[in-house]
């Protein structure tokens, strides 16, 4: 009886997880499997927790990448759970939009919550989330925008150069008169296809007649991308380099550290990247986040024609009008209340206490109505839990001793600077323990949802009770008014992530 029970079980398991890879996604995938062999993700070890005691002070950079969601959904797709260095649970936090209040009389607005953490019962979630202000894309200054586009023999393939291209049509039809586009070919040698074009036609036709085949020479079609940004250069405009590839840099400036130094260099100039990566095989996520972070830009990876139009019509006109640029966040937490918290995600954004008034210091930007939200997982004081001490330098100046402000649970400090500024602003904002909540907003409820399906992803040791039955269960409570259908789509991804799981 009990192997009948278990045989049916698989089957079902095995049904589901069939009609969720029913090309959910737009295009059929070339493969049966998910090849990864050639792809490389930068290794993350998860955030530990730590005592207040010990540095009561956490430091980190805003980060508005969101490859790392589109990437996985692609994995899921293919029938395989991803790749646990893909996980970058703050990247498929900020893939969705939030319904959160704008600033009124600044940049950047803060909204704290506190409740009860989803996946452990003993523990407390505090979210942390920043808004920037809205500006109008159609009174912006004027874009020049220079796509480096691989097309090399890697690129062929029908989720990569074709998808690449029908997306360029997307961003062609919201061109204003002010914007000019550039393209740039590389394969082997690098050539201009257009030259700041602002007429609709002719910059189509120069899409059309992008072809892929030949060796990759990503560095020489970078240096080329930066002059023709700069002969096009456009005084209070947004100047940047969009590189479009499938990572595979092998001939030329092949060396990443050289790569990373020479975009670090041509931003002070005004110009800065960001990177689109595509396909499958041969992906080199960790090189394209990297040169995103060095060029002052953001990282998309694209896996469909429908994640092509939220890029291109939604998102990327954001990402040109800088509102805050090196956005850090800097919190300390009352020892009366916190014996120990947990930064969730950001293992590649974390800083060091004195980094945060160092203006030297590059950090993460934020554009027109950008939501950056954060997670903290605290253990209360009074908890039998054990937390392994670890050592820092001693701070001189702190807020909280433990004895005083007891009505206080947290002070944010953020430090940002003007889109043309060097020195950076301050605002301060605290967060009080009679705002814990049992019943959280559905901001509150959808986010935390995602970051518990990012813990069953890694397998992280702090995964405690999460399960994807609970998942999903809260996320549909939280759906909104879901307008492009991001979040239904985020609970079919976790059914089947499921059956995946029942199967294996």
């Amino acid at each position: 009886m009990m192997k009948k029970i278990v045989f049916v079980y698989v089957l079902i398991a095995s049904f589901l997880l069939t009609a969720c890879m029913a090309d959910p996604y737009g295009y059929m995938p070339e493969y049966d499997y998910m090849p990864v062999s050639g792809e490389t993700y930068a290794e993350i070890q998860e955030n530990p927790f730590i005592q207040t005691g010990d540095m009561p002070v956490s430091t980190f950079s805003t980060d508005v990448d969101t490859a790392s969601y589109s990437n996985i959904r692609r994995m899921l797709g293919y029938g395989d759970l991803p790749v646990i260095d893909a996980v970058r649970i703050e990247e498929m936090i900020n893939y969705f939009d939030y319904d959160l209040d704008a600033p009124i009389d600044q940049d950047i607005n803060v909204i704290t919550e506190l409740s009860k953490a989803p996946w452990n019962e003993n523990h407390d979630l505090f979210m942390v989330a920043l808004k920037a202000k809205e500006l109008s894309f159609e009174e912006s200054n004027g874009m020049n925008l220079v796509f480096l586009i691989d097309v090399s023999g890697s690129m062929s393939e029908s989720n990569k150069l074709p998808l690449l291209k029908d997306a360029l049509y997307l961003l062609i039809e919201n061109l204003r008169p002010t914007d000019r586009i550039s393209l740039v070919a590389y394969a082997g040698t690098a050539r201009v296809i257009l030259d700041g074009g602002d007429d609709k036609d002719e910059i189509k036709d120069a899409i059309r007649r992008l072809t892929a085949g030949g060796s990759t020479a990503g560095a020489s079609g970078i240096e080329l991308a930066y002059e023709v940004a700069q002969n096009n250069f456009i005084e209070g405009g947004n100047n940047r380099i969009i590189l479009a590839s499938d990572g595979d840099f092998n001939v030329g400036m092949s060396n990443v550290e050289a790569l990373e130094e020479f975009i670090s260099e041509k931003k002070e100039t005004g110009v800065f990247l960001s990177v689109l990566g595509f396909g499958t095989g041969n992906l080199r996520d960790d090189v394209m986040e990297s040169l995103a972070d060095h060029g002052n830009g953001v990282y998309f990876y694209i896996d469909s024609i429908q994640e092509a139009e939220k890029v291109f019509l939604h998102q990327l006109s954001a990402t040109m009008m800088t509102v805050a640029k090196d956005v850090k966040l800097q919190i300390e937490f009352n020892p009366a209340h916190v014996y120990a918290y947990r930064l969730i995600g950001y293992e590649n954004r974390v800083l060091d206490y004195e980094d945060f008034e160092d203006d030297e210091k590059d950090a993460g930007d934020m554009g027109s109505g950008h939501v950056v939200i954060a997670f903290y997982e605290i253990i209360p004081v009074g908890s039998n839990e054990e937390v392994s001490n670890k050592d820092f330098d001693a701070i001189e100046e702190l807020r909280y001793n433990g004895e005083n402000y007891l009505d206080e649970f947290s002070m944010i400090s953020i430090r940002y600077k003007d889109p043309e500024a060097e020195n950076s602003k301050l605002i301060e904002a605290k967060t009080f323990v009679s705002a814990y909540t049992e019943t959280p907003s559905e901001t509150f409820i959808f986010a935390s949802s995602v970051v518990e399906f990012g813990l069953l992803l890694r397998n992280s040791e702090y995964k405690q009770d999460a399960n994807y039955n609970h998942v999903i269960e809260r996320a549909e409570t939280a759906l909104g008014e879901d307008v492009y259908g991001y979040r239904a789509e985020f609970i079919e991804l976790v059914e089947t992530a499921r059956a995946i799981s029942l199967r294996d």
